[in-house]
């Protein structure tokens, strides 16, 4: 299983990768303007995920951070916005690669972001990070293909083939 998640969490570094150099290309106009998205921008989804993220990563490290809500705006600017999010990835690897199997497939607890308790399982909360950056990539996706006509192609299989080994050598 740790297998599983190694090859999402650097999958998931690729395919932000992608994102954010597809959405560098737009203009400062059609990446911050409101496209009626749920996060409303380019800018606001991305700022979204990276916010998420932090979130998860910290509960899972044990380094807690709540954003003040899920739409924050964690950076002004897609540099800085962007950097933000390559070295959440690296984190989130890292975390990752750590982890054991009898950790996976243990019971986790952690308080949301409204103060409650909760309890699932480790693999479970794994599958909920990687799930929820895809949704909202997704969503960024679609925005860039509304934009530019040419959103990249982030396909898993683009990244991972079938000699693809978890350590990255295959990247």
């Amino acid at each position: 299983m740790k297998d599983h998640f190694k090859r999402l969490a650097r999958y998931n570094k690729w395919a932000n990768g992608r994102i954010y150099e597809a959405a560098a290309a737009l203009d400062a106009e059609d990446y911050f303007a409101d496209r009626r998205a749920y996060f409303k921008s380019v800018h606001g989804t991305l700022n979204h995920l990276l916010a998420i993220d932090k979130l998860w990563l910290g509960r899972l490290t044990g380094e807690p951070y709540v954003p003040p809500s899920p739409n924050v705006i964690l950076h002004d600017n897609l540099d800085a916005l962007r950097k933000a999010r390559a070295t959440c990835d690296d984190h989130l690897i890292e975390a990752v690669d750590a982890l054991d199997e009898s950790t996976i497939v243990g019971i986790f607890s952690w308080v949301t972001m409204e103060g409650q308790p909760y309890t699932s399982t480790f693999d479970r909360c794994l599958t909920q990070i990687f799930n929820h950056q895809t949704h909202h990539r997704g969503q960024v996706h679609t925005l860039l293909s509304q934009l530019t006509g040419d959103a990249p192609p982030i396909d898993f299989f683009l990244c991972m083939n079938d000699d693809f080994s978890p350590e990255g050598e295959n990247q």
